[in-house]
């Protein structure tokens, strides 16, 4: 898993790669610049006229060395540098040296006019992630400014304005691209801050193996290798008792496309066999579109009653259900009595939100999944992305439970303070039913014997990757739940034919 460093851990990621390679910080600044340098000019080739902003410190640097590089390659370039005496770093003073060479930057002193257009590319290297307070003054102004253009800003390790580890009450450049360092920054994952980080661009710029192995960190990237090695090989002398019976407990009137899909993705993604308790309106639905699923049926307009639990490898509760008063009699009953792991969504994290003792006697390992406003309702209010991933981190483990906080770039949060960002999925995804889907899929890793972190963590990548497909092939806005469903098979593929080509 790519491992999420915050500001003081990639700061000794340099030192230590500085030391123990060893390099010159001048060399290894060289080397992180014609990383962004290549990626800039291999996307914007085209392109002949860049703005570079350079602040004082080493991101003002890493800025210096990308438009000697951009000069070199024939670009007409622009830098602009800020009157900071006593304040500009080593490395700094080397390479504006070195560019002093070529031409004159120049000089901002106050506010000018920097005659940007549209069809021009600023590179923004004011600010790196060292940065601990809202920018203000020239900086202020600056930020201000080029927000105002229509022209692509690439921002450089992180838009500047913005801080690493924390939420940034400051002015921050809203950049089309920012190709960042080795390392995904914690920032870029949530709404109030990732939103100005546009497209996100990794660059390996070799900083050392060694501190990356070793260094603890509580905030991980899946990625595709990390899933594909959490597939379990399917074996030939199996039968559908191998793969688990699921129990999906969804739907009430006017709700019965909840169940629908639930079941549907569920058998859709390896469950040997699925039974959906339903009330009785919904079950011809049930047995048109989905007839490989067995039902079981609860009341006649919502579910009344719990059934007998006793047979099905694992349970899972919530889509659609409702939350009048025997319903939610029923998850209480459910909660009470199931011994193995649940997954609950929806209206069933609703009902817990009304019922909050109910969470202390969850089944150990349960698997919730709320999108935010459904666990600001279970957890509490929270000011932003950043108060609330402490507030999830903190209910896993108060209730022994793996949370799937649905967003861009959904967490799941362990017991022991783990927490894992997908890395898959688009906004075409939200679109109605999608969770009830991912519902499905959980609960079907579930009863084929995946650990509920794997079937977490490798549930929320195949329903992004599936939607990823969708999208490639009909356009967001055409992404549907059913046809997230209709990519499982494609996405399971993918990971799977990468297993064999390593095997063979």
């Amino acid at each position: 898993m790519l491992k999420i460093l915050s500001s003081v851990q990639i700061k000794e990621a340099d030192a230590f790669t500085i030391i123990h390679e060893p390099v010159f910080a001048v060399d290894l600044m060289e080397r992180a610049a014609t990383a962004a340098a290549s990626w800039i000019l291999n996307h914007y080739a085209q392109k002949d006229c860049y703005h570079v902003f350079c602040g004082p410190g080493n991101n003002g640097g890493d800025g210096l060395v990308i438009a000697r590089l951009l000069f070199l390659s024939g670009k007409k370039v622009q830098v602009y540098i800020y009157n900071q005496e006593n304040k500009h770093s080593e490395e700094y003073e080397q390479n504006l040296t070195k560019l002093n060479v070529l031409f004159t930057p120049v000089v901002i002193t106050d506010d000018i006019n920097f005659n940007i257009t549209n069809n021009d590319i600023v590179i923004d290297a004011l600010f790196g992630t060292g940065l601990t307070r809202p920018v203000e003054g020239i900086f202020e102004s600056t930020i201000k400014s080029l927000n105002s253009t229509e022209a692509v800003i690439i921002s450089i390790d992180i838009p500047s304005g913005m801080m690493t580890d924390e939420f940034s009450p400051g002015k921050m450049i809203k950049a089309t691209h920012t190709v960042t360092f080795q390392f995904p920054k914690f920032a870029f994952l949530f709404p109030e801050t990732g939103r100005f980080a546009g497209n996100i661009h990794i660059v390996n710029i070799g900083l050392h193996p060694e501190y990356i192995k070793q260094v603890p960190v509580n905030n991980l990237m899946v990625e595709f290798n990390d899933v594909k090695q959490i597939i379990k090989i399917r074996q030939p002398f199996s039968h559908k008792g191998t793969y688990g019976h699921a129990l999906i407990i969804a739907g009430s009137k006017g709700k019965t496309g909840a169940a629908v899909l639930a079941a549907s993705a569920c058998i859709n993604s390896g469950a040997g066999k699925v039974t959906a308790c339903i009330p009785s309106c919904c079950e011809t639905a049930i047995n048109i579109t989905v007839p490989e699923v067995m039902t079981e049926t609860s009341g006649e307009l919502y579910i009344s009653a719990l059934p007998d639990i006793s047979n099905y490898t694992s349970v899972a509760c919530g889509p659609g259900i409702g939350t009048g008063e025997e319903t939610a009699r029923m998850l209480k009953i459910l909660i009470q009595n199931c011994r193995t792991p649940l997954v609950l969504d929806a209206d069933a994290l609703n009902i817990l939100s009304e019922n909050k003792t109910w969470l202390s006697f969850l089944p150990p390992g349960s698997i919730l999944t709320p999108h935010p406003g459904e666990f600001t309702r279970l957890a509490g209010k929270s000011s932003d992305g950043f108060e609330r991933y402490h507030l999830q981190k903190e209910f896993s483990k108060k209730y022994n439970c793996y949370v799937v906080l649905k967003d861009h770039y959904t967490s799941i949060s362990a017991p022991n303070g783990t927490c894992y960002f997908n890395s898959t999925g688009n906004a075409g995804m939200a679109t109605a039913g999608s969770g009830d889907v991912l519902t499905g899929l959980l609960i079907a890793l579930l009863v084929q014997s995946y650990h509920p972190l794997h079937a977490a963590i490798a549930g929320v990548y195949i329903h992004g990757l599936a939607g990823d497909i969708s999208a490639a092939e009909n356009s967001m806005e055409a992404v549907t739940a059913s046809s997230i469903i209709g990519n499982f098979g494609k996405a399971f593929l993918q990971l799977q034919k990468s297993n064999d080509s390593e095997q063979n």
